[in-house]
């Protein structure tokens, strides 16, 4: 229940699952201290992309294109700075999908050959931005937040798991429920090291499948649909999210019921987005 600086690694799905960090941060008062490590692509998303580079963001490049030494110390510097780090990583590096089994297949077959286990309901996690993370806050965490995503709906008729929602349908309520498995890990557990550091995380990735084998497959249906142990329903209360809605919301209809606030609106996105894109482009 109390505020830690953090870093948060979870199985990914969807963009829903960005907003699931945020809820797990809301529950601590810590929603403002989301920050998120993402696929370079993103800073181009409009407004958006300056927005998360401001907050503390990072974009990072996969494989042999990551920059090590840019993470590290942005990160450092944001430790020196005392900011406050909930810092979310999805080690799998893009979403599983099951419409999309040759990415789902190319996992499995690089597991092999390294001599890990095979995985079925997650891909094989990428060990280079957890472990700049961490190695580069180590003295500044308090602790890792293993997190395990799953989407109540998400099996078809036949039993197969479909897509996770996409944000439209999760809004509209077509999700009936989220399931959260969440594993607190002191930093003493992990080891430092790249090589070890790259088994533990593929161990913890192993429990996350274990898990999801029996939400999705187990042969009993009554133990389908929720994670083994006491579940605890997490309601939110309104006092955390009403007044962000109301201010917000009123905001935004003020200027649109104006003809002079919808130009206003319609030119803050547009000049927004060029001058955030000419501040990532120079960043960058």
């Amino acid at each position: 229940k109390n505020k830690e600086n953090v870093v948060y690694l979870s199985n990914h799905q969807c963009t829903v699952d960005w907003i699931i960090a945020d809820m797990l941060a809301i529950r601590q008062n810590a929603l403002g201290h989301v920050r998120y490590v993402l696929k370079d692509g993103l800073k181009w998303l409009p407004l958006y992309g300056w927005y998360f580079s401001q907050h503390g963001g990072i974009y990072v490049k996969r494989s042999a294109r990551f920059n090590e030494k840019e993470m590290r110390n942005k990160l450092q510097a944001q430790v020196k700075a005392e900011t406050p780090m909930y810092l979310v990583i999805f080690p799998e590096g893009t979403r599983y999908n099951p419409e999309m089994p040759k990415v789902i297949a190319d996992s499995q077959l690089f597991a092999d050959k390294e001599g890990l286990a095979v995985l079925k309901h997650v891909l094989t996690p990428r060990v280079k931005a957890t472990h700049v993370a961490i190695d580069s806050m180590k003295n500044y965490l308090n602790a890792v937040y293993d997190v395990t995503v799953a989407y109540e709906g998400t099996v078809d008729h036949k039993g197969q798991r479909k897509v996770a929602p996409s944000m439209t349908e999760f809004l509209c309520k077509e999700c009936p429920k989220v399931h959260i498995y969440l594993d607190r890990i002191e930093l003493k557990d992990i080891p430092e090291e790249q090589m070890y550091m790259r088994r533990w995380l593929h161990e913890r990735f192993e429990i996350k499948d274990k898990l999801l084998i029996e939400f999705y497959d187990a042969k009993d249906s009554k133990r389908r649909n929720k994670f083994p142990g006491k579940c605890v329903h997490s309601k939110l209360s309104l006092k955390k999210t009403l007044p962000s809605l109301l201010f917000l919301g009123g905001l935004t209809a003020s200027m649109l019921l104006t003809e002079s606030g919808r130009k206003l609106y319609v030119k803050t996105w547009i000049y927004g987005t060029l001058i955030g894109y000419l501040w990532v482009s120079v960043k960058a």
